[in-house]
């Protein structure tokens, strides 16, 4: 009878039809949320490697952009500091050998170096940084319009007016009110009596002060038409541009105040007797 039963049950469970199998609501939601994690770091991954692919390709174009470019135009601020501390030297070697007659083994290098920082501080660095750096925020047209040609500058009345502006504050402030100062200044601890920086500046302000009226009218004459070719050249051009005007300038300096070199020479030696420098 046992066995009968059995079989029964086993003919009843092969007839009944087999019920799905239910998966419970948190099991699905689970499963939804990682599907959705994983497409999100897919998309995630792809965006990364799309914006490291842009920026290798970015990399890549500014290397070959730049490898086409001079020194000049890679490095400007380096470029014009080596030309103006170079002309500097250079023209104080000039004036000693030419306006001084000294031979070339009695040039004084100490005087030589103190123009080197000069030309490096000041021409290299303080006119960089104005005509430069601040002209370009004053004058914003200047970029656009040094990259202009002749017959574009000539239709662009913005940068035009710009232009003369920056002429206008290189000859009737930075020249007369900083350069020539600083220009005196300098020639004063070359030749002044005393060690005094004070001394130096005041004596150096009282030359250029009794020579106000023949240098600044030379500057005008020189740095107004030079500067309307300078506004107007690219960036990385018109600073060694000025400093090779400079060169010339300064040897024009030279020679007007020839007369002043053997008083200044007297000077120098009371100068280095006091401090026992001399020879």
């Amino acid at each position: 009878m046992l066995t009968s039963s059995m079989l029964a049950g086993r003919l009843l469970s092969s007839r009944s039809p087999s019920l799905p199998c239910v998966r419970s609501p948190a099991l699905v939601r689970r499963s939804t949320n990682t599907t959705s994690s994983n497409v999100a770091k897919e998309s995630v991954t792809k965006l990364e490697s799309s914006s490291s692919t842009m920026k290798t390709a970015g990399k890549v174009a500014t290397l070959a952009e730049d490898a086409g470019k001079s020194f000049a135009e890679r490095n400007p601020f380096l470029f014009q500091l080596g030309v103006a501390t170079a002309k500097t030297s250079a023209a104080d070697i000039m004036v000693q050998v030419v306006v001084d007659k000294k031979k070339w083994n009695e040039i004084d290098y100490r005087r030589n170096g103190i123009f080197v920082v000069f030309g490096f501080a000041y021409l290299g660095g303080f006119q960089y940084w104005l005509m430069v750096n601040k002209f370009s925020k004053w004058f914003p047209t200047r970029q656009k319009f040094a990259k202009l040609s002749l017959a574009e500058k000539l239709k662009d009345k913005a940068g035009m007016i710009d232009a003369l502006k920056m002429v206008a504050f290189d000859v009737f402030v930075h020249l007369p009110l900083i350069y020539f100062p600083s220009y005196y200044t300098c020639r004063e601890i070359v030749t002044g009596t005393s060690w005094n920086p004070l001394v130096w500046v005041k004596d150096g302000c009282t030359k250029y002060w009794n020579n106000k009226e023949e240098d600044c009218l030379a500057m005008i004459k020189l740095w107004g038409p030079s500067d309307c070719i300078q506004f107007s050249m690219p960036i990385h051009f018109s600073m060694p541009f000025r400093h090779m005007v400079s060169f010339f300038w300064t040897a024009y300096v030279s020679f007007t105040r020839g007369g002043d070199d053997k008083e200044d020479v007297s000077k120098l030696k009371r100068r280095l007797s006091v401090s026992g420098d001399s020879a």
